[in-house]
Order: C-alpha cells, then sequence, then structure tokens
C-alpha cells in the first residue's frame, strides 16, 4: 500500500510485468522498458512476436540470453535515463539490443555504449527482431509454446492501454518525438475493436487509449468507413469510442488536443451507465497566449475555458487531467502568474508538470531568455502547491459520496484502488482498509468515501 506522490512525472508508464514462465532450453530474451505508456505497447509487442517464435521472456538480467532495452528521448533527463540503463544491461547481461525513441540517434548510443549488439528506432519491429535472431537464434516447439490469446501484456491483467495511432503532425518547439515517430498514421478502426474486444474477452476490465494525439486519430485516413459487426464505422475518435464503450469494459481517453470536435464526446461520457469515462487527458501545456506561441501550440486559453464550461454543463462529472511546463524559454513573471490565474479559473481534477528541458534537436533551445534553473525549480513549486490546494479542495468534496472503483492491488494492509477519474500510476488511489481480503485485482465495486487527502481517498464498502 502507497500514496501517490505528488511528483510524479506523467510521461510514464508502470512498471513492465513479466511471466517468469519458460521451459528447459529455451531461448529467453529480457526486456527493459523505458518511458511512456505507447513505447509499454510497442514492448508488448515485441514480446507477442518473440514468444510466437518459441522465445521465453525472462524478468531479470541473469536469466536472459540477451536483453532489449526501450528507450526514452522525451527529454534529456530522460536520455540520460536510457543510457543509464543501457549500461546496467551490459554490465549485467553484456548482450544488449536498443529500441525505442532514442534509437532514432544511433550514433549517440554507441558513442557512449559501443558494444551493444544493434540499434533500432521505435516502432521498427521487423528489425527488432533480425537483431534478436542474429543474437539468439530461436529454437521454437511447436507443441509447447502457446501464444495467450491476448498476446504478451506487461500491465496487470485487468488493464491495457490500447495504442490507436502513431506519430503526430505538430511541431511544437520543445518537442522531437515527431522526428522520432513521424507523421499521423493512425490504425483502422476494425483493427482497433478487434484488440480491444480479444482483449476485453481474455479478462480486460479497462481500456486505456493511448496515441501521441488522440483527438486526430483518423485524419490521416480521412475518416474512412470500416465495416465492423455488420456495420460501418469512421475512423474517427467519437465514432471509435462509442464502439469501444459496447465492449464492456471501462475506456479512458489520454493525450486528447481540445479539438472543436471533441465536444461530441462529453455527451457520451454524460450518458447513464456509460462505459466511457467522463475522464478526459488534454495536454494544455500553458496557458499565456505569448508563451504557448514560442511553444509553436494553439494559443487560445480563453477559449479554451470556455469549452471546459461547456463541458462541465454537459457532464458535471467529469475529470479533467493535464501537463504543463513550468520556465520555457522567454517566460516572465507575469506569463507564470497568468499560468497560476487559469489553473485558478479552470480548476482541474489532476494536474503534472515539467520544468523545461533542453531537448537536442528540439527549435525551443535556440529561443531566447532561458530561465535560470533555481527560478524553474521557485516556479515549479508554487505551480504545485496551487495544483495540490485544487486536488485536496477537490477530494475533500468526495467525502460521504459513493463511487465506483476498480482494484488494482491487494497486500495485508488494504487493497488500493481508483475510481473513475483516476487512471493507473499518474492520477491517485483509493484504499479500502478494512473488509477487503476477498478483494482482487479488477474487481469493480461501490465504495463509499470516508477520508480525503491531498491525492488519494479512503473508503468502504458498500
Amino acid at each position: 500500500m502507497s500514496t501517490n506522490p505528488p511528483s510524479l512525472r506523467p510521461d510514464l508508464a508502470p512498471a513492465a510485468r513479466v511471466d517468469d514462465s519458460r521451459r528447459d532450453g529455451q531461448p529467453t530474451i529480457g526486456m527493459v522498458s523505458l518511458g511512456c505508456p505507447k513505447a509499454l505497447v510497442d514492448s508488448e509487442r515485441i514480446l507477442t512476436r518473440l514468444r510466437a517464435e518459441g522465445y521465453g521472456v525472462s524478468p531479470d538480467y541473469a536469466g536472459a540470453d540477451a536483453v532489449i532495452v526501450n528507450t526514452c528521448g522525451f527529454l534529456d533527463s530522460a536520455k540520460a535515463e536510457s543510457l543509464e540503463a543501457i549500461g546496467e544491461a551490459l554490465v549485467e547481461n553484456g548482450r544488449v539490443i536498443v529500441t525505442g525513441c532514442l534509437g532514432a540517434e544511433p550514433e549517440y548510443i554507441t558513442g557512449v555504449h559501443p558494444r551493444v549488439l544493434a540499434v533500432t528506432g521505435p516502432h521498427q519491429y521487423e528489425q527488432v527482431l533480425d537483431a534478436v535472431h542474429q543474437a539468439v537464434p530461436p529454437s521454437p516447439d511447436p507443441f509447447v509454446d502457446l501464444l495467450p490469446a491476448s498476446g504478451i501484456k506487461l500491465t496487470p491483467r485487468h488493464f491495457s492501454y490500447l495504442k490507436i495511432s502513431e506519430g503526430c503532425n505538430h511541431k511544437c518547439k520543445f518537442c522531437i518525438i515527431p522526428d522520432m515517430r513521424g507523421k499521423l498514421v493512425s490504425r483502422p478502426a476494425h483493427a482497433i475493436l478487434r484488440e480491444a474486444e480479444k482483449l476485453v474477452d481474455n479478462g480486460v476490465k479497462e481500456l486505456l487509449v493511448i496515441s501521441q494525439d488522440t483527438s486526430a486519430y483518423g485524419l490521416d485516413r480521412k475518416y474512412d468507413k470500416n465495416l465492423w459487426k455488420n456495420h460501418e464505422v469512421r475512423s474517427h475518435i467519437t465514432d471509435l469510442s462509442r464502439e469501444l464503450a459496447q465492449l464492456g469494459a471501462w475506456v479512458r481517453l489520454h493525450y486528447v488536443y481540445p479539438y472543436p470536435h471533441v465536444r461530441e464526446l462529453i455527451p457520451l461520457m454524460a450518458e447513464a451507465g456509460s462505459n466511457l469515462l467522463p475522464y478526459l487527458d488534454i495536454p494544455f501545456q500553458h496557458a499565456h497566449p505569448d508563451t504557448l506561441k514560442r511553444m509553436a501550440r494553439p494559443a487560445a486559453a480563453a477559449r479554451t475555458l470556455d469549452e471546459i464550461r461547456a463541458w462541465r454543463d454537459i457532464c458535471p462529472d467529469i475529470t479533467l487531467r493535464s501537463t504543463f511546463i513550468v520556465g520555457y524559454p522567454g517566460e516572465t513573471e507575469a506569463e507564470f502568474q497568468t499560468l497560476l490565474d487559469w489553473l485558478d479559473e479552470a480548476q482541474l481534477d489532476r494536474v503534472g508538470c515539467f520544468k523545461y528541458e533542453n531537448v537536442a534537436g528540439a527549435r525551443s533551445n535556440e529561443l531566447p531568455d532561458h530561465v535560470p534553473e533555481e527560478q524553474k525549480q521557485e516556479r515549479w513549486e508554487r505551480f504545485m502547491e496551487k495544483a495540490q490546494a485544487i486536488s485536496e479542495a477537490k477530494l475533500q468534496a468526495k467525502l460521504g459520496k459513493t463511487v465506483e472503483v476498480i482494484v488494482d492491488a491487494v497486500d495485508g494492509e488494504a487493497a488500493t484502488c481508483r475510481t473513475k477519474a483516476d487512471a493507473p500510476e499518474i492520477d491517485g488511489n483509493l484504499f479500502i482498509d478494512e473488509g477487503f481480503e476477498d478483494l482482487r485485482p479488477g474487481d469493480i465495486l461501490t465504495v463509499e468515501v470516508d477520508e480525503a487527502g491531498e491525492y488519494d481517498l479512503w473508503g468502504r464498502r458498500v
């Protein structure tokens, strides 16, 4: 049992969980998966392909014939973390294949770690498999090596990330992800729905929809129509969300830009008994129009407040999560104060915050008037103090209310659960510390909230 730390980085996926079942003589690959949920899905796909070819999966270095490190290149600190993980894998195992976002810069990796066996970029699945085949030849046993129907999952059995597209068409100056992952490429709607249905059939209770820009889904396909269960479904986030909600699991939307058509989702969330959770994860990044222009992002913070009010009028229970950057080059005290004032007015439920970092290759590096580190830290602390106060007040307002929760874990102290307002890892928890012994991960039950903290709730079963 642990409470949610307020400084948790909002770009990270849950730690990968690996099943250590293998047969005698089976070639075995280890996996270190860093970065965001999109990278975790890539890791799952790689391991699923390897398991289909007869490889085992090892949860540790010692039991693996080689190790794949799926890297992150989001921030310079994330790059450093990736290089450290590669170095650790080399020391502990010695046979290391690198993939993921940082793999788009192979010379950067081999310059530090020349002993790696191969370097591949993001979602280059075939190249990763080729590198594994060369390092550790497959030795399949078709009578023993059975692949789970849902593939290899690195998340707990009761929730799963569902990636609907790759890449991004935005050109934000602080971000190099589009350079690494390319422009928007959406999956066909029927392929997503088929995967989601298979996951639900195999016990998944919550689908977390992810991409680089979820609300742009289908734009590159010109919102083409796909046949699904004897009717047509557009490759459009509204149609996709409606269909996903019919599968019987909770559906949670992440990385949603506030385009005008997002308002079409809100009535679906407000429907009684809807499985499309009243939750939007929207990367606002800042609120001052001049800062947003320097970021090369839409600079309509005032209109965004109007949109938030309209969403809440339709769906009063909607939970809004966002991420912000403080200390962006050129950010003045007045601009930062505008952000604090905007946050006061927006009253967002869940908030994450980064201190700006230069990232090699980002256009923001060349902007003038970079903010000193101590000033970034001071602004981050003021921002988080404001966000924490808003969170605490919102959670206090839940006292005495009954809410549905999903159980994530059970130990000797309590059942750790989440409400519909909480995504795994990045949001808060609800703890049941009495009468929880018969609960299991994935159970969904009703709870009355009887205690509230700054980020977490406690409750009793109803």
